[in-house]
């Protein structure tokens, strides 16, 4: 079944079987009735004992009962929903107590509520909580809409770092709009490891750094962290191994400290041992999945408390030498993330080895410089270069929508050409179908009739498409050629210097995922009003596909008339083509195509 007709459904179903329950003004929705998986960071969906648990119901028989119950702890899962509601409540019970010694109740038991503006900027907001019988937030005075449309914007509410969720509703008020959001597409980042990736002692689930991660790599995390129990044991190893990840994580050095107390028999051999065998596992079943092994920053006191700095720094000698070994015997794919990356010091622990929220951020920001790297998605400083999603049309069509139709198209249809653009690609024509195709016969007499995609999304700007190719559009297939027109959406906001910065992190990250396909970079077509500096912008974009060495072309001067303005008579608004004009167009790239 197509995608679009397979999320229609989807998104039908769940507003048909919302079970939404009103009291005054709210309504509430559970998670549980919703008709598709809801739940982010949660591996098994369809296999777990209770609703929010981490691993499936079969492992509790085969892991350690301190894993299994650690397990039943909801870190890491996060629910999406949209809603245009000035007010969202939550309220939910759990199984344990709030807080822990070293750990506020926030952390420990509360929820997190971050937003995504239409543009993709992140968003926080900050709710009245009550810890009681039942735990209750209250997000209130929320702005309810962003400045496109009246639809609201998403929302990602983060779940408890240290208790298990019994039951759990969203409310918003009653005349208000609420869609839940299933789990996204994209393989997701897979990580397992101890008490600091579980979230301790995060002041709320959010400033877990797997959770800071996830919103700055935009990636679905399966956070595994397993508190003082994550030791590469080989039951949980399978379990990992079974997962699809983009990246996995291991991170369980903390917990395989070398001591020499008779309570402590973990030696040197086991630790390296264990190491090895995690690898071995994930290589063998996932050859070309990037495997990322990280040292242990803890011990912030060491300076002052030798007999822990030593504990540390066997472990990370251990780690190294292991990681050469491996690397010796050919593996490949195979990363280290060394101790410093993540730039602790003593002011970013609790304990001495627990982060603050200062010590979260710097472990994201170290894990998320060596997975960029990684895994190719770079990020620049300026907004051009940052990639991200955008939520500016809902009354036309839904970007999330196309974009998990495009990733189905190209699965089961791998296209050999490829257009990526805004709104004059994506209402030219051609599959997958947007909400109007000016001249469909047109686009077909250019590129072809069919292995074509069309991945044009109205309202882009350079760093939306740079989200897409992150994201999967360009991967699992080989294309011959791919015709690139963005821009036009980032004159109003961007200097030209931005623009041209956009410009070259797109094509470096189309090169990394087609490195044999012909690129066409498509100068930015003209519109009303703003011909000279199109004209001129254009010039500087030319000169950087000169230094990239990929193709330029610049069809669009075939809306220009003699004395540079555009040709009102080929464009319905100023900028977007008409039939006629898109015929222009076609014929002026078509010499191009194979």
């Amino acid at each position: 079944m197509p995608f679009r007709i397979l999320f229609i459904c989807f998104l039908l179903l769940i507003k048909s079987s919302y079970s939404f329950s009103q009291t005054d003004s709210t309504r509430w929705w559970n998670p549980q009735s919703a008709a598709f998986t809801v739940l982010e960071g949660q591996a098994w969906p369809k296999e777990i004992k209770n609703p929010y648990d981490r691993l499936p119901a079969r492992a509790e028989k085969d892991v350690r009962k301190e894993v299994w119950n650690l397990s039943r702890q909801s870190a890491g899962l996060m629910i999406r929903f949209r809603s245009n509601s000035s007010r969202i409540k939550v309220r939910y019970q759990v199984n344990g107590a709030h807080a822990l010694p070293h750990m506020p109740a926030t952390g420990v038991s509360g929820v997190d509520l971050y937003a995504v503006s239409s543009d993709g900027d992140k968003l926080w907001c900050a709710g009245k909580y009550a810890f009681k019988d039942t735990i209750s937030y209250d997000f209130q005075n929320l702005n309810p809409n962003d400045q496109y449309h009246k639809h609201g914007r998403e929302y990602r509410l983060y779940l408890p770092l240290y208790n298990s969720v019994k039951w759990l509703e969203i409310g918003v008020e009653q005349n208000a709009e609420f869609t839940a959001l299933p789990v996204r597409p994209d393989k997701p980042i897979v990580a397992y490891g101890t008490s600091i990736m579980q979230g301790a002692c995060a002041s709320r689930p959010g400033m877990a750094w797997t959770s800071i991660l996830s919103r700055n790599m935009d990636r679905q995390l399966i956070n595994l962290g397993f508190s003082g129990n994550g030791k590469l044991e080989k039951e949980v190893m399978d379990l990992v191994a079974e997962v699809d990840a983009a990246v996995y994580i291991l991170d369980c050095l903390p917990n395989l400290t070398i001591r020499t107390e008779a309570t402590y028999n973990m030696t040197a051999e086991e630790v390296s041992t264990r190491i090895r065998n995690a690898v071995y596992l994930l290589k063998k079943k996932h050859p070309a999945t990037p495997v990322a092994l990280a040292g242990h920053p803890g011990c912030t006191d060491g300076n002052i408390n030798p007999t822990r700095l030593k504990y540390c720094e066997d472990a990370n000698r251990v780690l190294i030498e292991t990681f050469a070994q491996l690397k010796a015997e050919g593996i490949q794919d195979l990363y280290m993330i060394p101790s410093d990356a993540f730039e602790q010091g003593i002011e970013t622990m609790v304990d001495g080895t627990h982060p603050t929220d200062l010590g979260m951020m710097l472990y994201a920001k170290g894990y998320e410089k060596h997975l960029r790297s990684i895994l190719n998605e770079f990020s620049g400083n300026l907004v051009t270069t940052i990639p991200r999603t955008q939520l500016r049309e809902l009354n036309n069509y839904d970007w999330e929508i196309r974009h998990g139709e495009i990733l189905s198209l190209n699965r089961t249809n791998p296209p050999k050409i490829v257009l990526m653009g805004n709104s004059i690609t994506h209402f030219w024509g051609g599959t997958p179908k947007g909400p109007r195709a000016v001249s469909d016969i047109s686009l077909l007499n250019t590129f072809g009739k069919s292995k074509v995609t069309n991945a044009g999304y109205g309202w882009d700007r350079i760093e939306n498409v740079l989200w897409r190719v992150h994201h999967g559009e360009l991967d699992g297939y080989v294309a011959n050629q791919l015709f690139v027109n963005i821009g036009t959406n980032n004159l109003q906001y961007n200097t030209d210097e931005e623009i041209v910065a956009g410009w070259e992190q797109l094509i470096q990250a189309i090169k990394q995922r087609q490195p044999t396909a012909e690129l066409w970079m498509l100068g930015i077509y003209p519109r009303r009003n703003q011909e000279d500096r199109v004209s001129n912008l254009n010039s500087k974009l030319a000169r950087l596909c000169g230094d990239q060495n990929v193709r330029y072309m610049n069809p669009g001067k075939v809306f220009l008339m003699a004395d540079g303005k555009i040709n009102e008579s080929l464009l319905s608004d100023g900028l977007h083509p008409n039939d006629k004009g898109y015929q222009l167009l076609g014929a002026a790239i078509k010499p191009f195509v194979k």
